[in-house]
């Protein structure tokens, strides 16, 4: 079920999503001191664009560089991404198909507003059972 809800999303709303992100990453590589949050950008790419079976846990040792750069993640991209996410869902929420897609959507907005002290696993999700 994971590979056909992934499918789906890669066509109706991953593809352009995960290019979004990458294309913020390329632009953030360019002044060296923002290379963390490029990094950032592709790792959130990654799983933007391939997101059933996978799901966020904050990262321990996490303290307040994490913090620091999450500020200002948001008031740069972090908004910007968010909002990307939450037009996405509505635009998916449209069909019954879609909604799985939306509300995965819709999960991704915390971490596309907060990425750094995050970690994306594979596997089963412990707290939700899937």
């Amino acid at each position: 079920m994971r590979t056909i809800l992934n499918i789906i999303w890669l066509v109706f709303a991953g593809f352009w999503l995960a290019a979004s992100y990458a294309l913020t990453g390329l632009l953030l590589c360019l002044p060296i001191i923002t290379l963390p949050a490029a990094f950032a950008c592709f790792r959130l790419a990654g799983y933007v664009i391939w997101p059933f079976g996978r799901y966020v846990v904050d990262k321990p040792g996490a303290g307040v560089g994490s913090f620091l750069l999450n500020v200002l993640w948001l008031v740069t991209f972090g908004l910007v991404l968010a909002l990307a996410h939450i037009a996405t869902a509505f635009a998916l929420a449209i069909t019954i198909i879609g909604l799985p897609m939306a509300w995965a959507n819709l999960k991704m907005v915390p971490l596309a507003l907060m990425p750094f002290g995050k970690e994306i696993v594979s596997g089963r999700n412990p707290n939700f059972g899937y």
